[in-house]
């Protein structure tokens, strides 16, 4: 079994059921040849690397760095651990990996004091959003509304809604699929910057928006 985080551990146990490639975060599981299974840790495209746990009944190794592997079978311990060259890992998993989905894109889009006005700079992002989500076969969006911790909990819980439905709106009036959009709230309740309450802060009045 191969572990990292949930998502990750779903994946890798289907990769290795049923020869598949599979991403999550950084780490990546595939292929299985005569009841084998090659376990290789890819860098995100922002060159972060996470880790992952490749282990069964006999042992267990961790993969730590980039394009870490370790070769796993129902009969032997995982392992020994190998850093595969960047063509390696091209070489064997080419096909696997141009059939990935594209990963998340994250935007921050941030308002006006007291207010559901975006700032200039990030209305000014609307046609990359859109790009991005036109990029997409099968697109997702999250909205997320936040604010400072001016005003009472329950008010930037709904002025952090109008927000997100605000954005919402902006990407349905250019064409997006209102469908594909999911906008929520989160109000003062995940400063960006932490703050003590009732003061006014920019960088908290903001909308995350996440293309998947």
């Amino acid at each position: 079994m191969a572990r990292r985080e949930p998502r990750a551990v779903l994946l890798a146990v289907v990769a290795m059921l049923s020869a598949s490639c599979a991403s999550a975060g950084a780490g990546r599981a595939a292929g299985r040849d005569a009841g084998r299974a090659l376990v290789v840790l890819v860098p995100d495209s922002d060159g972060s690397v996470g880790r992952a746990s490749v282990s069964n009944s006999r042992g267990s190794v961790e993969l730590a760095a980039a394009r870490d592997s370790a070769l796993a079978t129902a009969k032997t311990a995982p392992g020994p651990v190998k850093t595969l060259s960047e063509e390696e890992v091209t070489r064997i998993f080419e096909q696997a990996l141009s059939a990935l989905p594209p990963e998340p894109r994250h935007f921050t889009l941030f308002f006006e004091f007291e207010s559901d006005e975006l700032t200039s700079e990030s209305r000014a992002l609307v046609p990359e959003i859109q790009q991005t989500v036109m990029g997409r076969n099968l697109p997702d969006i999250v909205i997320v509304g936040h604010t400072d911790t001016m005003g009472t909990p329950r008010a930037n819980y709904d002025l952090g809604l109008k927000r997100a439905t605000v954005v919402r709106n902006l990407l349905t009036s250019v064409g997006l699929d209102g469908s594909t959009i999911t906008a929520t709230s989160l109000g003062e309740s995940d400063l960006l910057v932490k703050t003590p309450d009732e003061t006014p802060e920019p960088r908290n009045r903001r909308v995350e928006l996440a293309v998947r």
